[in-house]
């Protein structure tokens, strides 16, 4: 009895090659394009802040100093109160294992009660350390007032800090803020209106009129006619009123492939850190530019002036003062035209300045109108 048996080769082949076909199937899409996700989002999706004030306990001794903190004092009265522990009147309290703090959380799109959130937790007050405390029950409220979740438990904090005996101290990171994962639990939820009235609306990240339109294209075409651009930044569609196919339907925009429009030419500039950004659209004019540095250098030196032997004179103390001025050359360099990113960060190079003085000649440029780009000083 015989059997036939395939060659190992022909068999790895035909793996491959489905393998393969499969993977070009998944690569195959516009060149340079972006998901409609990443460029926008679906009006009334969206996270709202929570916020609330509590306290945090079991500290070794990092607490907040009462005397200087009278809130956490207060806070400390009013909860005992509420826990049936009256303390008598004028009591004056001296914890140090207890901290005033802020709790802060996102409630994210869609959230049901009995989920969890993390939250962030900030000393208010002088505390040195919040590590190895435990928040009490604390509400989080939103915008409105309402309360829309309660936060309690331990918290994470990544700092440490030691001490020596002759006073001497070194903090690793911060130590006055930590989390806690899932330390919130939603309490309410926010009505969304995405499943309400007969139209969704897609916000663009950025207000451009071009890739509006080209959006707009992208889900007629797999919708036709059921969109429309309102203006350079929202889109209303025309969504399915059935809840299941609305979610589909919209499953299906978010992963559209949009390219989107050339942005405008823009230079951003960080004065605080002498940051320069430019995107690949910044163009030159032809433009001269003479760069040089004046240092003002002032001494003071101090000298003795001794009497001489039995004169009867005493020593003093006088000082010369001197200032210098230097100008150094500032030569004057003919910068060409560009019109691509490479060729303008060889022309500034060329200036030989440092960032900071970059950030000056930018907006000498600009306003003279060599540079062809929006300067932006943030």
């Amino acid at each position: 009895m015989s059997r036939r048996v395939l060659p190992l080769t022909r068999t790895f082949s035909r793996i491959f090659l489905a393998v393969a076909t499969v993977l070009s199937l998944c690569a195959s899409g516009p060149a340079d394009a972006e998901r409609l996700k990443d460029l926008a989002s679906i009006g009334g999706v969206r996270q709202n802040q929570l916020i609330g004030y509590g306290l945090v306990v079991g500290l070794d001794g990092s607490g907040d100093q009462t005397t200087q903190t009278p809130f956490t004092v207060q806070s400390i009265i009013n909860m005992l109160g509420n826990l049936g522990v009256t303390l008598p009147p004028g009591q004056s309290l001296q914890l140090k294992n207890v901290a005033a703090v802020m709790v802060t959380s996102s409630l994210p799109p869609f959230a049901r009660p009995g989920q969890q959130i993390d939250v962030t937790v900030s000393s208010m007050g002088n505390a040195r350390s919040l590590k190895g405390g435990t928040l009490l029950m604390t509400p989080l409220k939103g915008a409105d007032g309402q309360i829309y979740a309660m936060a309690q438990g331990s918290l994470a904090v990544s700092g440490v800090s030691g001490a020596s005996p002759s006073g001497g101290r070194v903090t690793v990171n911060h130590l006055s803020a930590g989390r806690i994962p899932g330390g919130a639990t939603v309490e309410r939820a926010v009505p969304s209106s995405v499943g309400q009235g007969d139209s969704i609306f897609v916000d663009l990240n950025d207000s451009d009129f071009g890739t509006a339109q080209k959006v707009v294209d992208a889900i007629n075409a797999v919708a036709p006619g059921s969109a429309q651009a309102l203006d350079g930044r929202q889109i209303q569609v025309r969504a399915p009123e059935d809840l299941n196919q609305r979610v589909a339907f919209l499953g299906r925009l978010e992963g559209l492939d949009v390219i989107p429009a050339v942005q405008a030419a823009k230079v951003i500039v960080n004065s605080r850190t002498g940051s320069v950004v430019m995107n690949q659209k910044v163009a030159l004019q032809n433009c001269a530019v003479a760069h040089g540095s004046l240092t003002v250098t002032v001494t003071n030196e101090q000298q003795v002036s001794q009497p001489g032997a039995f004169s009867g004179g005493q020593t003093a103390v006088t000082n010369k003062g001197g200032v210098d001025i230097k100008q150094e050359g500032g030569n004057l360099f003919n910068i060409k035209a560009g019109t691509n990113l490479a060729d303008v960060v060889k022309a500034l190079n060329a200036v030989g300045a440092n960032p900071l003085e970059l950030i000056a000649i930018l907006q000498a440029m600009k306003a003279s109108g060599a540079l062809r780009a929006e300067l932006e000083v943030i």
